[in-house]
């Protein structure tokens, strides 16, 4: 088959044909007909630091999908073949602490598809039965952003969202997901925050009631301003900048929520006595989805209609086409980029 593979440790990615797999018992083998591009593969290709410490080459990389039930391996009676599926790409061991606490999100022994373990970057991928959800009417196209989506559920729905002011720093894909979410679940103004204006209309698309360009404006007297001068309820800090960081801190209301799921390169400093316990804030760390209790929240928003995530794809490529999806995301322009694959 055909496939997107690191072969090597050294920057690039090369698609070539390996060898199709087979489901093993408990797993199931899906033909890929979608799948998203994300800032995880750009940092592949480029072989970051993070990819260094990380990967051992070779391995089919993507971790966004969804596609075809093809096969059913061995013991697979839940689903079935020609059902359209997505899947978690995280895999758990479902023995460690953290498993057996309801927080398999957090699970120590994670392996991840199109980094530990071979991806959706290809025409077909074998899956744990597990992993897999059925879309139940869902397109693949939307199915295969459901990973990253995922992302951004976890970070609105844990906080408290009907009737709340929401501040979403950063408007990337995922942010701008949140700031859907946040309208789609009941907030009465969501502000919204970045750099760059292409995305800034995105989050505007996307339902945000105020937008703030934060290389022109003052964020923090905007968010203030746009809420009274209370602060915000809750804000989502989706860039990982660090001035971003600290405007999150600064942006929320006493006693409010701060949301972290943006990812910085470096350490951050950060004045505790002022910034977080003197207001009386509650800080929360994101990381992936919570399984699975954030895959069917997400079903049942994308089945009611209730959340049109289709505004923030902009680009679409073929499988061979994967260096230009990358350029794309490099450029800064791009919102989801999908690759189109059968």
């Amino acid at each position: 088959m055909q496939a997107i593979v690191k072969q090597r440790p050294a920057p690039g990615l090369t698609v070539t044909t390996v060898p199709k797999p087979s489901p093993g018992p408990g797993e199931v083998l899906i033909r890929v007909r979608h799948a998203g591009v994300c800032g995880t593969d750009l940092h592949i290709a480029d072989w970051n630091a993070w990819a260094q410490g990380r990967m051992r080459p070779p391995v089919v990389v993507g971790h966004e999908f969804a596609g075809e039930i093809v096969t059913l391996g061995e013991g697979v009676t839940e689903l079935k073949v020609g059902q359209l599926v997505t899947a978690e790409g995280h895999i758990v061991c479902g023995h460690c602490l953290q498993c057996r606490t309801g927080n398999g999100h957090i699970c120590r022994n994670t392996r991840i598809i199109g980094v530990d373990r071979d991806g959706a970057f290809a025409e077909f991928i074998a899956m744990p039965a597990t992993n897999v959800l059925a879309l139940d009417g869902i397109p693949t196209e939307i199915g295969a952003i459901m990973d990253p989506m995922g992302n951004a559920f976890h970070t609105v729905l844990t906080a408290e969202i009907p009737g709340s002011t929401v501040f979403v720093a950063g408007c990337g894909p995922i942010g701008c997901f949140a700031v859907g979410i946040a309208r789609a679940a009941g907030a009465s103004r969501v502000i919204a925050s970045d750099v760059n204006p292409k995305r800034l209309a995105l989050a505007a698309k996307m339902g945000a009631h105020v937008t703030v360009n934060a290389a022109k404006e003052d964020v923090v007297r905007a968010v203030l301003t746009a809420t009274g001068n209370e602060g915000a309820d809750v804000v989502c800090e989706m860039s990982g900048v660090p001035a971003a960081v600290h405007q999150a801190f600064a942006a929320v209301r006493l006693g409010g929520r701060v949301q972290l799921l943006g990812l910085p390169t470096g350490p951050v400093p950060v004045d505790f006595a002022n910034e977080i316990i003197f207001k009386g804030l509650l800080v929360y760390g994101v990381i992936g989805r919570k399984m699975y209790e954030t895959w069917h929240q997400m079903r049942r928003f994308l089945s009611a209609g209730l959340l049109d995530p289709r505004p923030v794809i902009t680009h679409r490529f073929p499988l061979n086409r994967i260096d230009d999806a990358l350029a794309t995301i490099r450029a800064g322009d791009a919102g989801k980029v999908i690759l189109e694959i059968a």
